[in-house]
């Protein structure tokens, strides 16, 4: 098994984080991954805003519910969608930024849902038609983090179907 497949079968969510301050290297080399996220038709429309102040990370993350991981960290990163994107090319983003920061040694959080969106895009000052729905903490893992509620993956057989849905 090559070493890109191990990183992807054994990456976590991590909600513990270390309080220190990112490293700009290691922040731009995310954005850097992020950036090179594909999109359909390469149209890249999509922004992400970097939140380290602590009064701004707050109001984020009051616009969803189960946003305490946000509080924990150093960086949130919001991911912003530009009118007409399609929330496929967020979630593709996502995963590269979750898969560059653990092979960098940092540690997120799954995309936390802003469930209010409205209330997201008025805190960060989005043009109208922009939409923010998710955000990622971003940080230094805590010597002690473990992920939360890792169960394993259902079989195979359970999410898997041939030629068409059912038997």
């Amino acid at each position: 098994m090559n070493e890109t497949y191990r990183t992807i079968l054994g990456l976590r969510a991590i909600r513990e984080f270390q309080d220190r301050p990112l490293e700009q290297e290691d922040l731009d080399a995310v954005i850097e991954a992020a950036r090179w996220t594909g999109s359909a038709k390469n149209l890249q429309n999509w922004a992400v805003i970097i939140v380290r102040d602590r009064e701004q990370i707050e109001r984020v993350a009051a616009c969803g519910n189960g946003t305490g991981p946000l509080l924990a960290a150093p960086v949130t990163l919001v991911l912003v969608q530009e009118p007409g994107a399609y929330e496929l090319d967020t979630g593709r983003m996502s995963q590269n930024i979750m898969l560059a920061a653990d092979a960098l040694g940092m540690a997120t959080t799954c995309p936390i849902t802003l469930h209010q969106d409205g209330d997201a895009a008025r805190v960060l000052g989005l043009p109208p038609g922009w939409r923010c729905r998710y955000a990622i903490a971003l940080g230094y893992p805590h010597p002690t983090a473990r992920p939360k509620n890792f169960g394993g993956r259902k079989p195979i057989e359970e999410i898997t179907h041939q030629n068409s849905f059912g038997p």
